[in-house]
């Protein structure tokens, strides 16, 4: 199964930025998780990042055709980015949503997901495991495996 995983603005600077929010855990930490999790699932995946809203939409649109499945952290864009919400409904990649904190519990602009609908599901508050729970959903899915 080939898996894409996009990381929105400012998620490079895990491990830095707002710790008590966000934790210590690096960008690079995230990352090497995820894979080593990929790996057991037999999975292959595709990492990137940007703080640009038109680069991911770049990036869903040159992955559609390999993506068996997209775990999405669309950080900010989340609340109000439809540039986003548009490219993934046309993507037609089964989509998860996952963000590191519980934004229902977060500043009222941060409660609401524009993405949320186009996504098979959300997962938000779990730390990395919010990550690794979508790969495990998408790695479930039926017909939805090509070989590596």
């Amino acid at each position: 199964m080939n898996i894409l995983v996009l990381h929105g603005p400012n998620l490079n600077l895990l491990g830095e930025r707002e710790t008590t929010i966000y934790g210590t855990m690096t960008y690079a930490e995230l990352n090497a998780r995820l894979r080593a999790h990929a790996r057991k699932l037999g999975a292959t995946l595709r990492i990137a990042q940007s703080n640009c809203e038109g680069k991911l939409i770049d990036l869903i649109h040159a992955n559609r055709r390999w993506a068996d499945g997209m775990v999405f952290n669309p950080g900010a864009y989340a609340h109000y980015s439809y540039a986003l919400r548009d490219a993934v409904a046309a993507a037609d990649i089964p989509t998860i949503e996952a963000h590191l904190t519980k934004i229902l519990r977060r500043e009222p602009f941060r409660r609401k997901s524009v993405i949320a609908p186009v996504c098979l599901k959300l997962i938000a508050g779990r730390g990395v495991y919010s990550y690794l729970q979508a790969l495990d959903c998408l790695s479930r899915l039926p017909g939805k495996n090509k070989a590596a």
